[in-house]
């Protein structure tokens, strides 16, 4: 059986046949998800209500299943707290990390890359985060 705590069929399906560089997407619940779909994506909806699922469960679901070597938040206005990308950042540790004005991140969203859209019930705004796969290492390859 399944040895990780995140038993979602269809997440662990996608993720499955997902590979280096493709992107994995936390949506918030003000995403228009049905909007952004890609060539390449699938949609999974865990907003049954506000706040349930959030974004940082999920992110940890996630960091359990697959390597990430890149995240990328859409840029906020000064005005904006983003308490959420501090939580990202400590969440995921040593990966690159992008911010986009926000029509680009959308485009980003919509990008072949993209496999997997997870909506969540988040509400806190600009939590919408954009992951990149990277690859499992061999013990041997420790040194790239």
């Amino acid at each position: 059986m399944i040895k990780t705590a995140v038993i979602h069929p269809t997440i662990m399906e996608v993720l499955a046949r997902s590979g280096h560089f493709a992107q994995v997407v936390i949506a918030d619940g003000n995403l228009p998800v049905g909007s952004m779909n890609g060539p390449n994506s699938t949609t999974v909806h865990l907003n049954f209500r506000p706040g349930l699922l959030d974004a940082t469960t999920v992110l940890e679901g996630l960091i359990e299943i697959c390597p990430f070597q890149g995240a990328t938040v859409m840029e906020k206005p000064k005005e904006a707290n983003v308490e959420i990308h501090e939580a990202y950042k400590k969440l995921l540790g040593d990966v690159s990390w992008e911010e986009m004005e926000r029509w680009a991140f959308y485009d980003k969203i919509k990008d072949a890359n993209t496999t997997l859209i997870i909506q969540t019930g988040e509400q806190r705004r600009f939590a919408n985060l954009i992951l990149t796969a990277g690859v499992v290492k061999m013990a041997e390859e420790n040194n790239f």
